[in-house]
């Protein structure tokens, strides 16, 4: 009887522990995702497009909503001008540019600090497989709005 308990507690213990290795295996592959998906985001939202380029070109972040077989797809274009926007749909999915003139500094005045990114900005938005055509296009409050019909 000794025996039979010692030999069901040291398989126990091994399960114990292989379960506590899968487990901690687990967790690090979720956090090293974890990591990589804010890299992702972190080099989508506020870095630099890595296509050579004379000068910066900025990437502004995008919000996507699917409203049944429409998307509305809203870009953070603060500063820029309606009539300075391109958007063009592309069998990939949507490109968007325009320039923001950098700000106007008047006499006397200096730069403390400037988070606003200006000049070319450029996004290209993959959408879902389908064709889509636009329907509306309107830039209020520094964020351009658009809505696309869209069939599979």
């Amino acid at each position: 009887m000794i025996s039979g308990s010692l030999e069901l507690g040291i398989t126990g213990l091994i399960l114990s522990c292989v379960n506590a290795y899968q487990r901690e295996s687990w967790m690090w592959a979720e956090a090293i995702a974890l990591l990589d998906e804010a890299e992702r985001r972190h080099r989508q939202f506020f870095g630099l497009l890595t296509a050579p380029s004379v000068r910066p070109v900025w990437e502004p972040p995008a919000n996507i909503f699917a409203v049944g077989s429409e998307l509305h797809v809203t870009v953070a274009l603060p500063g820029a001008r309606t009539e300075e926007i391109t958007v063009q749909l592309t069998p990939a999915g949507l490109q968007i540019e325009t320039t923001v003139p950098p700000p106007a500094l008047g006499a006397g005045m200096k730069l403390v600090r400037l988070e606003i990114p200006y000049g070319c900005m450029r996004r290209r938005i993959d959408l879902p497989p389908g064709r889509y055509a636009l329907l509306e296009r309107r830039l209020d409050n520094g964020c351009l709005f658009l809505r696309l019909s869209g069939a599979s």
